[in-house]
């Protein structure tokens, strides 16, 4: 396994911002425009309320992952992308266990979560990682696209 570095990180640097972009070019092609959610802005990415992490290897930016405070113990998990040539190398693992290790420290209980259906790799993470599915949350709607899941802390 690659070893891999987790830290907090400005989400408007430009590496981290194409990082962005290619997490928008891949769910672009595993989804119709009319599947696809609303990312988060860089600039929203920015609040007092998000945690932007960012897995790194050598110094090379391999994926990012937000913790955003939803409510008073409630967090959800935006943008989350590992880069194609570093999936498998623990990146994404490492960034879920910074996230948690970042909710538990805010005091929140509940971690929330959508993906897609067909982010079979995200979905295996999530779910060896002890996320459980249930029914939408906040104003997703019930698409039969997305996954919708959630970890008590």
């Amino acid at each position: 396994m690659t070893e891999v570095t987790v830290a907090e990180e400005r989400p408007d640097q430009g590496e981290v911002k194409e990082l962005l972009g290619q997490s928008d070019a891949f769910l672009s092609a595993l989804y119709p425009p009319e599947h696809q959610r609303r990312q988060p802005t860089v600039a929203a990415l920015l609040g007092e309320n998000v945690h932007f992490l960012v897995a790194r290897h050598d110094g090379k930016a391999l994926g990012c992952m937000a913790l955003i405070r939803t409510g008073p113990d409630k967090g959800e998990l935006r943008r989350c992308f590992v880069t194609e040539t570093a999936r498998g190398q623990g990146a994404g693992l490492a960034m879920l266990l910074a996230a948690e290790a970042a909710a538990r420290a805010q005091k929140l209980r509940v971690i929330q979560l959508e993906t897609g259906h067909r982010n079979i790799a995200a979905l295996r993470l999530y779910r060896g990682n002890g996320y459980r599915e249930r029914g939408p949350f906040g104003d997703y709607p019930d698409d039969g696209v997305s996954v919708f899941m959630e970890k008590t802390l």
